[in-house]
């Protein structure tokens, strides 16, 4: 054996220190950086285990309502009477916009004018389109933002923008985040649920949910419409629950004394932890989504005897009950790819809105009234949001009978309810057209910035170290939207 090769740890420390005036020092404290750094943000052990807040805010919970295709902003919650004097006719002037609508205005086009009516309500006098009579009701518990920034345009990097924070797949979904900065407190459902639409999956399917390259515990799980609700969950019916409680502490013997024999095992520590969850959900998850027990009343609030809204209902009243159960963050999808079942309202912006908005808007008023009665909405945050807005005109001369919206990558519109969010506020603000942000536009990376705040996180400090790199939701970080925080 060599010389070097018997070089001790120290040793080889003093000859990279001589070596090159230092230079081979600096590489060596950079690399044992990287081992102290990884070590600092490495999992917990005990991955659903409740935590600390990084700051003080009243939200435990989140629900995140996910309208899959695009909602159309000045249809729904932005009143733009100068679209309607425009109706049929192209923008006049430069309108200051960039990129791809800069080049669909280029062509012939024409506005498109909102077909419904708008009213103020509440308090805070906020404009809400017709379509929405129900939230209208509880309009001063909502704060919007307005102007909202994805960095693409098309249905699949949007909606893995908004709900993972990048537009490339591989990448943990918000969710995912929370759940691994705070844990849950029910050990025995999983801490992030996904109720998506009975008619099908989002575009990008489970990836919209997913733990990317966090832990694989921190993922969302399904909850199925119909059967089991979740996948592989019953207990063959030849085994009973002695005989499985059995069998599964000598699976975690097992697995224990082979983690005791090797360092930062964090996939087999996982898996430990989901037999036991798996033992545990089996009697839990099955009470849950029996809604058998709901009263009459309760039904009808969320309208799940009216086939518009029962499938939506379900979905609210589900989410409902896992806050009441400790669930820390579910996530409810509305909408099915990009097709007619979805917000992407290419031609008859009319019908389809109508649609859509029918589905959802007795529900979600319901789980805001059902939250707030008792006493839940304090320390539950409920985000609104879509993948992106639409524009207020269509790429042709004329309108047609039936006029449609196409992507507005500048103009979605969020509303947040709950925990520390100050009802009746807003941040942001679109021009005449609702077609760009007035000022600086609001990014994604600052509204996922203010989700984790009230939910007392913080963008820069949660953190995970991966392929060599610190990574977090908001990537180069965002900016807290303090407009609408109490």
């Amino acid at each position: 054996m060599s010389t070097e090769s018997n070089i001790t740890i120290g040793s080889r420390r003093d000859f990279l220190h001589r070596t090159w005036n230092g230079i081979g020092a600096l590489g060596l404290g950079g690399l044992l950086a990287d081992d102290l750094l990884g070590a600092t943000h490495r999992p917990p052990a005990d991955p659903l285990l409740p935590r600390r807040q990084q700051r003080i805010r009243k939200a435990k919970h989140c629900i995140f309502l996910f309208m899959q295709g695009g909602v159309s902003q000045m249809d729904a919650f932005e009143y733009k009477p100068r679209l309607r004097e425009l109706h049929g006719k192209p923008i006049p002037g430069d309108p200051g916009v960039s990129g791809e609508l800069q080049g669909r205005l280029s062509f012939p086009h024409a506005c498109v004018g909102s077909a419904f009516d708008f009213q103020r309500h509440g308090e805070s006098g906020r404009w809400l389109s017709e379509l929405f009579p129900n939230l209208a009701t509880r309009v001063d518990d909502l704060a919007f933002i307005h102007g909202i920034k994805t960095d693409n345009q098309n249905h699949g990097p949007s909606t893995y923008h908004v709900t993972t924070g990048s537009q490339f797949p591989g990448h943990p979904s918000v969710g995912s985040w929370i759940q691994y900065g705070l844990g849950t407190e029910n050990q025995s459902m999983p801490g992030y649920v996904v109720i998506q639409d009975p008619r099908g999956a989002p575009c990008n399917g489970a990836a919209v949910w997913a733990n990317g390259y966090l832990p694989a515990a921190y993922q969302g799980t399904l909850l199925r419409d119909q059967g089991t609700p979740i996948l592989n969950l019953n207990r063959p019916h030849s085994l009973t629950e002695a005989e499985q409680r059995r069998e599964f502490d000598v699976i975690r013997r097992l697995n224990e004394r082979h983690l005791a024999q090797r360092e930062n095992a964090l996939e087999l520590e996982a898996r430990i932890g989901a037999y036991e969850l798996a033992f545990r959900m089996q009697t839990e998850a099955p009470e849950i989504v029996d809604l058998s027990q709901e009263s009459s009343h309760t039904r009808e609030l969320y309208g799940l005897d009216d086939d518009a809204t029962a499938g939506f209902g379900r979905q609210c009243l589900l989410a409902r009950r896992m806050v009441e159960r400790g669930v820390r963050y579910s996530l409810l999808v509305h909408g099915v790819q990009i097709g007619q079942h979805s917000w992407d309202d290419h031609n008859n912006v009319e019908g389809g809105m109508t649609k859509h908005a029918m589905e959802v808007d007795k529900p979600v008023a319901a789980l805001l009234e059902d939250l707030k009665q008792r006493g839940l909405l304090e320390d539950t945050l409920v985000v609104w949001a879509s993948e992106m807005g639409r524009t207020p005109f269509v790429n042709s001369a004329k309108l047609g009978d039936h006029p449609g919206r196409e992507h507005n990558s500048y103009g979605l519109c969020m509303w947040m309810a709950g925990g520390d969010v100050q009802g009746g506020t807003t941040a942001g603000a679109t021009d005449d057209y609702s077609l760009r942000s007035l000022g600086e536009p609001i990014h994604v990376r600052d509204v996922h910035a203010t989700i984790l705040d009230l939910m007392g996180l913080h963008d820069e400090q949660l953190t995970y170290k991966h392929a060599g790199r610190i990574r977090k939701l908001t990537d180069i970080g965002g900016r807290v939207i303090r407009e609408i925080i109490a």
